[in-house]
């Protein structure tokens, strides 16, 4: 058995782990030398973003016998040419889904762009925690003064904030995973009113910011999944993977 597995998110960094707890040999594809830096000791790493025809020429590289799919649940394009170059190359894709939780919230919006629109209607500071690749919506005079993007400590996240017009002042570079308590620390910081993410279950940190926002008083506003998705928990997978070695 040899996995490909397309990781650079919590649960990927921990089905890596278990990979290599089980002796099961893996290559962990990131798109950073950054995301490589949080892999396990041990894992090895293929660095740098693929399009659908690389993808198709690693997959043939290499005896693999499964591919798994442990990417951000919004990167749909991403997850799309997964499925498709593991069905050119013949290999099982299994799907990684993380859980949701953002089912019962105050304000939701189809995307970036409806969130923007809403906040532009809202009164207050506001904590964007939907990473620096989504902040252009955000970028309206008017709104973008109000908004503090907190981004990953690199200096690409940083140049795009600063490009996009936000006020070094409002501009938060960390790296997770944050508690609740910390979250909380932020938004009674800065007097944020509403805290904007994307609907990324536990291991994107979801329900520390829920119980954040609520502990803090300020609204939560999710960006909602682009789509419903049919896949494996973390569990299923593992089993999966072991019943493929007997």
């Amino acid at each position: 058995m040899e996995i490909l597995l397309f990781g650079g998110t919590g649960e990927g960094r921990e089905l890596a782990q278990w990979l290599l707890d089980q002796h099961i040999p893996t290559l962990v594809c990131v798109a950073t030398e950054y995301g490589e830096t949080l892999l396990p000791p041990g894992a090895e790493a293929h660095v740098g973003r693929l399009d659908r025809a690389e993808m198709e020429q690693l997959m043939a590289a290499r005896p693999f016998t499964h591919v798994v799919d442990a990417t951000h649940p919004y990167a749909v394009e991403v997850t799309a040419n997964i499925k498709g170059a593991a069905e050119v190359a013949g290999l099982p894709c299994l799907r990684l889904v993380r859980l949701s939780d953002g089912e019962d919230l105050c304000h939701k919006a189809g995307d970036m762009a409806g969130a923007a629109y809403m906040l532009e209607r809202l009164p207050g500071n506001v904590l964007l925690t939907t990473g620096s690749k989504e902040l252009d919506a955000f970028a309206k005079p008017g709104l973008v003064e109000r908004c503090y993007p907190r981004v990953l400590p690199m200096a690409d996240s940083l140049d795009r904030c600063l490009k996009l017009g936000f006020p070094p002042k409002n501009i938060i570079c960390m790296q997770g995973p944050f508690s609740k308590e910390l979250n909380v620390a932020l938004l009674r910081q800065y007097h944020i009113k509403i805290l904007v993410t994307k609907d990324t279950g536990g291991y994107g940190g979801f329900r520390a910011k829920t119980e954040a926002a609520r502990a803090a008083g300020c609204a939560l506003l999710v960006v909602q999944r682009p789509s419903r998705e049919d896949g494996l928990t973390m569990e299923e997978i593992q089993e999966r993977l072991k019943e493929g070695r007997a």
